[in-house]
């Protein structure tokens, strides 16, 4: 068992399980939930830059979810039609180039100029309903789940829990400890303890806001 960190990103996962292989489309998650991994897997994870999404599948559908692509062979799956061979760690990358020149990945332009606090000439409304369609989530959440994932970096590098207050934003210990146990499921103490039993999910620093 290990923590599943919430997570502003979605993502593709190749799992190989006792000679079978699936590809899941993992959503967006909103809060820390246990996830049970067998020994003997493997996986091989794509992450995808926040803005990005598959209009087949619609993020704001995968929150807190995902979906498993059908095989078309032990070595393939059906997508669009078409069976396409499982991603590895050496082509990940022309498997993702491949998916944009057949226009299953696409990016929402409005999203970048947005984190980047440049001008827009949307309204507020439009920027949101936008926003919300492409990643799932409201401006505000992604904020508070990325502000989180950094706050837990900076306990993990050794920084004082009060020092992680004022550095990360929050108003006090108690608003620190409340948000962390909502979206990384331990507590500062916790995630500062080298020696707490379990394991956190892989924490990537995306820089989202900075």
């Amino acid at each position: 068992m290990f923590t599943s960190i919430a997570a502003t990103h979605w993502m593709m996962v190749v799992t190989r399980l006792q000679d079978t292989i699936t590809l899941d489309i993992q959503g967006p998650e909103t809060k820390a939930t246990q996830v049970y991994c067998p020994a003997d897997g493997e996986w091989t994870g794509i992450l995808f830059k926040f803005g990005t999404c598959m209009p087949l599948f619609p993020t704001s559908t995968l929150v807190d979810g995902g979906v498993t692509l059908p095989l078309a062979t032990r070595q393939s799956f059906w997508l669009h039609g078409s069976g396409w061979q499982f991603p590895n760690y050496e082509n990940a990358e022309t498997f993702v180039d491949q998916l944009v020149r057949e226009g299953l990945l696409v990016t929402e332009p409005v999203i970048e100029s947005l984190l980047r606090g440049q001008p827009n000439a949307l309204s507020v409304r439009s920027l949101q309903r936008r926003f919300l369609r492409a990643t799932g989530m409201s401006h505000t959440d992604a904020r508070l789940i990325e502000r989180a994932r950094h706050a837990t970096i900076l306990l993990q590098q050794g920084i004082s829990i009060q020092d992680v207050v004022y550095q990360a934003g929050y108003f006090d210990q108690s608003h620190l400890m409340r948000e962390l146990k909502r979206f990384i499921g331990w507590t500062p103490a916790q995630i500062k303890d080298r020696n707490q039993s379990g394991q956190l999910s892989f924490l990537y620093n995306t820089n989202l806001f900075e």
